[in-house]
């Protein structure tokens, strides 16, 4: 067996990027730039007002009475430039008439007969945005590998952009083995197991950006595993779920080597998700998961999401981590690191952390009760009011105990 750390390391080696494409502005949304963008003009093109006021030359304005000699809206501009002592009305957005550098709010104005009146002191440049303030034209506005946000898309909108060249994200077909399994639209029977597996991954797969496409169930044949396996050729990158460890049904080692594949490892050093396996076949990853649904939603999490994030160009792929203290002991006396999960509650500020319950590869409510995950080193012994590295899932619904968090 290989450690976690080991076998991330060598799923991350063969995890490349899959090209680039373009895509409607909207539908960048998420996506990674491909490609430094850089800015065709100035934003604002031009130096304009910053306020609904009047617009005039400080340096020839030397009396408190200003002659008004027009008004100039949002959208509009003015080419005759402004004589010594004269302004125009000028709305918020408009370019400065030429002639003119400083803009005064219209209510630091008193308006008269003949134009307007200063209430206070002249400061050269008020209340004007110069051009080039926010983007100046050739500045190198996003490189490539950011991640677009809401404010990236408007910041490409502002800069002419219809559409976005970003990485392509990855399609993943999704397979699930084993005879004991039935569709989830099926009343199961003693026996019989719905096919959770393949709605789990194919929402981990949505999770981190990919095109999950589920398959179907394979029975425990190496004839049919291989087939399904062929069909999912199409796709970028496989998932299987079952038959990975030693029963004398377990096929899908032999069937990705039947078809040229190779593995790139098999079992690694956790608990629970240990008969995990990472193969390429015509040069798409293959992660072969175990059965159980539990460990293999946390073979998703540490091996097929950092891969998935890696192919289309994230180019930070780990979960954030957080300190805190546990609310009761936690123990490990097995050989092998143990994910736990846990509730991670926020208290005055700080995290307070408590497992889940009973901790089984077979039980999926002890990650649904919480948001996150510790991981145990072999032998590990805390005790209630220790500190502990919690990994948090889900960072959108943090918890919080009596409302007392900021």
């Amino acid at each position: 067996m290989i450690s976690i750390e080991e076998a991330r390391h060598l799923v991350l080696r063969h995890a490349g990027l899959l090209g680039s494409e373009d895509v409607p502005l909207l539908q960048g949304l998420g996506r990674v730039v491909a490609g430094d963008v850089v800015a065709p003009w100035n934003i604002p093109l031009a130096d304009s007002s910053a306020m609904d006021g009047y617009a005039f030359s400080a340096a020839t304005c030397h009396g408190e009475s200003v002659r008004v000699v027009g008004f100039l809206p949002a959208g509009e501009r003015r080419d005759t430039p402004l004589a010594a002592g004269e302004a125009v009305k000028i709305m918020t957005g408009a370019p400065l008439p030429p002639g003119s550098d400083t803009v005064v709010p219209i209510e630091e104005v008193e308006e008269t007969v003949e134009g307007i009146r200063l209430r206070g002191g002249i400061k050269a440049g008020a209340h004007v945005r110069k051009a080039g303030d926010d983007v100046r034209m050739g500045d190198q506005v996003i490189v490539a590998g950011t991640t677009l946000r809401a404010q990236e898309i408007g910041l490409l909108a502002s800069l002419g952009k219809v559409s976005v060249s970003v990485y392509r994200v990855p399609s993943v077909a999704i397979i699930a083995t084993g005879d004991e399994l039935v569709d989830s639209d099926t009343e199961p029977v003693p026996g019989k197991t719905i096919n959770s597996n393949s709605f789990s991954l194919a929402a981990q797969v949505l999770e981190c950006g990919g095109r999950p496409h589920i398959l179907g169930i394979a029975a425990d044949e190496r004839k049919t595993v291989c087939e399904k396996i062929e069909e999912a050729l199409q796709y970028d990158v496989i998932l299987t779920t079952g038959g990975v460890s030693v029963g004398d049904r377990d096929h899908v080692k032999e069937a990705i080597q039947s078809l040229g594949g190779e593995i790139v490892f098999w079992k690694v050093r956790m608990k629970p998700g240990k008969p995990v396996a990472f193969a390429l076949l015509k040069g798409r990853p293959v992660f072969a998961l175990p059965g159980n649904p539990v460990s293999a939603m946390v073979a998703g999490e540490l091996f097929v999401r950092p891969a998935l994030l890696t192919m289309r160009g994230v180019r930070n792929v780990c979960r954030p981590v957080v300190k805190g203290t546990a609310t009761e002991g936690f123990r490990n006396a097995g050989e092998r690191p143990h994910v736990v999960f846990v509730d991670a509650t926020l208290h005055e500020g700080k995290y307070v952390v408590g497992s889940t319950g009973r901790q089984s590869s077979s039980r999926l409510s002890s990650m649904t009760a919480g948001n996150g995950y510790v991981q145990l080193p072999p032998g590990a012994s805390l005790e209630p009011g220790d500190v502990l590295d919690v990994t948090l899932l889900d960072t959108a619904s943090d918890r919080r105990m009596d409302n007392a968090a900021p």
